[in-house]
């Protein structure tokens, strides 16, 4: 029996086969893992029922404080805090030791001082329940909403008046506000702050035991 010749193209592919094994497929690359979003913890959140919105009058913080950040840019109401407050008059404080936002400067339009949004976030904030960069925003939101009246806005000179028509004059200013939401600190017959009422989304509502101003005259400063 004749023994089978394979033609020599035929051999020289055989053994260019075994020389060369077929490679091994490449494996799709690892996928990189995608960022969370908003993936930020919250803080420790405390029973409260709504929030103390307190805007300072500039001038009356800066005669005592005339090298503060905030007092070379002569304005009228600042922003002091957002604070969370409960119906019984009481109000949490310190709940937690979580770190503030990543990028502090994110809210220097709002707290020019770093030094007081630090103090904010560990007092106040960290009460809210919410993250430092939520907590920030809804402080923001909430400080935008409020209209300074233009009796009070550019002002040149010493004024004094009665808390009530300060505090109407603020309800003329902002009629989405009720006056029930509404409330004036003072000091020394000074004009010191005005405080708004509002709930967890940042809507008016009434402020309860929060006390007012009960000076029968109030002397306002002028920036």
């Amino acid at each position: 029996m004749k023994k089978k010749i394979e033609p020599p193209h035929l051999i020289f592919l055989l053994l260019l086969t075994a020389c060369n094994p077929s490679p091994k497929p490449t494996p799709e690359p690892t996928p990189r893992p995608r960022a969370a979003a908003f993936a930020t913890p919250t803080s420790t959140a405390r029973p409260f029922d709504y929030y103390l919105l307190n805007l300072s009058w500039s001038p009356e913080f800066c005669h005592s404080h005339p090298n503060a950040i905030e007092c070379t840019q002569h304005s009228t109401f600042v922003l002091h805090g957002l604070w969370p407050q409960s119906n019984s008059g009481t109000y949490p404080e310190n709940c937690s030791t979580q770190s503030g936002p990543r990028n502090p400067a994110a809210y220097s339009d709002i707290y020019p001082d770093l030094g007081l949004l630090v103090h904010e976030w560990r007092t106040h904030g960290t009460c809210s329940g919410l993250s430092p960069d939520a907590f920030f925003t809804l402080a923001r939101t909430a400080f935008r909403s409020v209209a300074i009246p233009p009796e009070l806005s550019h002002l040149d000179h010493q004024i004094s008046m009665p808390p009530g028509q300060i505090l109407d004059l603020f309800a003329a200013a902002n009629p989405s506000i009720p006056r029930s939401s509404f409330a004036l600190s003072c000091g020394n017959n000074y004009l010191t702050a005005i405080e708004v009422c509002l709930n967890k989304n940042a809507q008016p509502t009434p402020c309860g035991p929060i006390r007012s101003c009960r000076a029968n005259t109030v002397r306002i400063t002028p920036p």
